[in-house]
Order: C-alpha cells, then structure tokens, then sequence
C-alpha cells in the first residue's frame, strides 16, 4: 500500500470539502470521471448490467452503485456521513458593535469542541440559492481567504478560564467579520459577489464557518495526519476508493454518504430517511424484480456502517475501555454496543472480521467504558429503513468533534482495501446466523 500518496490524495479531498455540499461535490467530479452514469430522483432509471450509476439528494448526500449483473444476489453496502460539527450563519447575519465593528451572527450544529474554534483564521462556505427568471438555482460558494476570527477573551479579563469555562454559543463564539464602514449588509453583498449575482437575487442561504488550517503529516516519521472533517470524511473518502477499485461479481456495490449524521440523521438526506430504501427500490424494479425478489436480496446483503471511533488518548488513557482499546495506525475499529448505538452483532462482526482477514488488513474491538455514555452514528439509524446484517466500524481518530483533528496515517489505506473487498464479493443467506461468504 502506497500509504504517501493514499494521505496525499486525502488531504486534498479534505482541504477543497469544508462542508457537506463541497464534500458531495467532490465525489460527483470523482465519480464522473471514472464514468459513472448520474441519474435524477425525478426521472426514471433505465439500468443496465455492468455499469455504475450513481444520485444525489440535496446536494449534500450521494449514493453510488454499480450493478455486476440482472440476477444479482444481494448488495453489498458502506455508508458514511460527510456533516461535521460547525456554526452555521444565521439569516440576518450582520450584529454592529459600538459603530466599529461587524461580527456574524451563528448558531451550533451538532455536539462540538468550542474551544479550538478561537483564535484561528476562519472562512465560509456553502450554497446559496438565486432567484432566475424560470425558477431557482442553487450555487456553491466558498470564500477561498481568511475571512474572520472569533477572538478569546484575554486571560486578564477571565482569570479563571484555565480552570474550566462554559462557552456560551451566543456570547462567545461569534465571529469577528470587518469594521464597520459606510455600508450596510456587506456581508451578502460578499457572498453575492463570490457567487457571481446580484446581493438582490440571492433569495436564502445555507452558509457555514470552516477552520482554513491546511490538512498536514506530522509525528517523527509522519505517522499522523490532521485535518479538518476526519470525522466523516476519512471513511467517506476510503469508502469511494474502494467502491471504484472493486470488481462486483454477483452483488451490486453500493456507496452510501448520508448527511445530518451530527444532528440525529432525522432529513430527507439523512440515514433516517427514504433515500436508500428508495434507491434500492428503484435497482430492483428498473431490473425486472419483484417486492419478493427485492425481500430475498436484502436477507443475502450487508451494510457497513463507517463511522469514526475514539482512540485511546495519550493524555487520558483511563477515559477508554480495560481491554477494546483502538490506536492509530493499528487498523479498523469494530464497534460494539450492549444498548445498540452500534448494530454490531456476533454475525456481522464475524463477517467484518472475514473481510479485514481477506483484505489482509489490520482490526480492533471499541467498546465505551461500562460507566460512560458514548455516541450513536447512522447504522442503528438507517436501519428503520433498510433492515439487514450491519456492522459498525470507523477509523481510530483524537479530539473527534475538534475543527482539527488527528488520525493515523496508515488507516485510511487499510479501509479503502477492506471496502474494495467488501464491494467485490457477496453473501448468500442460507437461515439466521449462516451465511456463504464470496470474498
């Protein structure tokens, strides 16, 4: 495994994806370069054996798929998420200050770290849509420059802030944007400019602040990569690799990246949504199929969920389990949970397991320690719409929720091998718990 170039071609990924719209986008251009086909949810499919397809909802979620043949077994499936813990701006952005400054107004989306968003340089970035004279359109913006900060309070003035501090989001974490000038509403006059129309057309806004810290290698012999985004990104970005170096034979291959993942997956582009069952659907009945063909695929199928996992911490080891303790660099975590946050079962960690042991790659166990609450991620969640055999895995990663955060730099390649392998083979269900694996 070629490990400089997979964290090279990462890092890249990461840096040009500051939120879930770029990250989408991202993978569309990779995906119509290897020549996969886009279809539209509002228009009908017409599929054919041995090619790719892939759709979009939102603009902010994707899945991809590619059919071996017409009597295809089952699907072999990988989802992830590509939403981070953010601020969004709010509509009406601008608060004026004593006449000399302009901040932005934000708000929290999903469960953060708020302390290493201050005293960094921050940007925005996101879509905005316009109005034309048939309808509306939607245009990705990104404000490609350090663009504002959000300020700590000096310690002269909060002497107690190293002994803990609460951040209240309303007070504290509000970016500092210009001085106040002459003008009014600069800020979407801004962002109109960036997306090349008039400050009068554009009719709303779902913009967001990104860390503008550039993904790097670091540790003596550059074992470490950190980035922005690692949580989701990483596993969506091997999840990709993987889908396009396999060669399904008897199951279709579906790459799945959900968004909304930090804030309870609970949208129409979310894991709690339609939009697998759905695509799902659609493979089946544009081959042919009936609803009990469809039933009989789904019992020989299998969804990896891929969601980053908490590493043991150098500085506060106790804060993981006695004996499931993951560490970067030393492959991919299964996770397992007694109260199901994790759908991880005997049967389908079994079935990880075979596919780490056929892609000749590393594994390890994460549990949460039996007296602290851990999170939840998309497996468990989708399941309420596609229920079948799902392992939860992630990869080893420090200070998850952070706007920079740290992982391994040989994992990533690891995972994109065991999707390659997963996405090549199939299952066939032959009763609960007995499955013939083709990997």
């Amino acid at each position: 495994m070629n490990f400089d170039e997979v964290n090279k071609e990462l890092i890249s990924f990461l840096d040009n994806s500051p939120n879930a719209f770029f990250a989408v986008s991202n993978m569309c251009k990779t995906l119509d370069e290897a020549g996969i086909i886009r279809l539209y949810e509002g228009k009908a499919w017409e599929l054919e054996e041995g090619k790719g397809y892939y759709v979009t909802r939102n603009d902010s979620a994707v899945i991809a798929f590619r059919i071996p043949k017409k009597n295809y077994t089952g699907f072999q499936m990988m989802a992830s998420h590509c939403d981070s813990p953010v601020f969004k701006i709010k509509t009406n952005a601008e608060i004026t200050i004593d006449n000399q400054y302009v901040k932005l107004n934000v708000e929290k989306y999903g469960g953060m770290l708020c302390a290493p968003w201050l005293d960094r340089p921050l940007s925005v970035a996101g879509r905005v849509v316009v109005q034309t004279e048939e309808g509306i359109e939607t245009k990705l913006v990104n404000v490609d420059r350090d663009l504002m900060i959000i300020p700590n309070l000096a310690i002269h003035m909060n002497r107690q802030v190293n002994d803990g501090y609460a951040f209240n989001a309303q007070v504290d974490m509000l970016p500092l944007f210009c001085e106040k000038g002459e003008e009014s509403d600069v800020f979407i006059k801004l962002i109109a400019e960036e997306a090349g129309v008039k400050p009068e057309d554009i009719l709303d806004t779902d913009l967001f602040l990104y860390n503008r810290m550039k993904g790097t290698m670091l540790g003596l012999n550059r074992e470490f990569v950190a980035s922005g985004r690692l949580d989701d990104l990483q596993c969506a970005y091997a999840s990709l690799q993987g889908f396009l170096k396999a060669e399904p034979k008897d199951s279709v291959a579906v790459h799945c990246v959900f968004d909304n993942e930090e804030v309870g997956s609970g949208t129409k582009q979310g894991a709690a949504s339609t939009f697998l069952k759905d695509t799902l659907h659609r493979i089946n009945s544009a081959l042919g199929k009936t609803e009990d063909e469809y039933l009989m695929s789904i019992a020989s199928s299998f969804l990896v969920s891929a969601d980053n996992a908490h590493a043991v911490h150098p500085n506060h080891k106790d804060k993981s389990d006695p004996t499931n303790r993951p560490y970067l660099n030393k492959g991919i975590v299964i996770k397992y949970s007694a109260n199901q946050k994790y759908t991880t079962d005997a049967v389908s960690g079994a079935i990880m397991r075979a596919i780490c042991k056929k892609a000749e790659v590393p594994y390890q166990t994460f549990t949460n320690r039996s007296d602290m609450l851990g999170g939840s991620t998309l497996g468990n969640i989708s399941q309420s719409q596609v229920a079948l055999n799902t392992v939860d895995i992630g990869l080893p990663q420090l200070a998850m929720h952070s706007p920079f955060e740290t992982a391994g730099a040989r994992d990533t390649a690891y995972l994109i091998e065991a999707a390659r392998v997963l996405f090549s083979g199939s299952m066939e269900g032959t009763g609960d718990g007995n499955y013939k694996l083709k990997f």
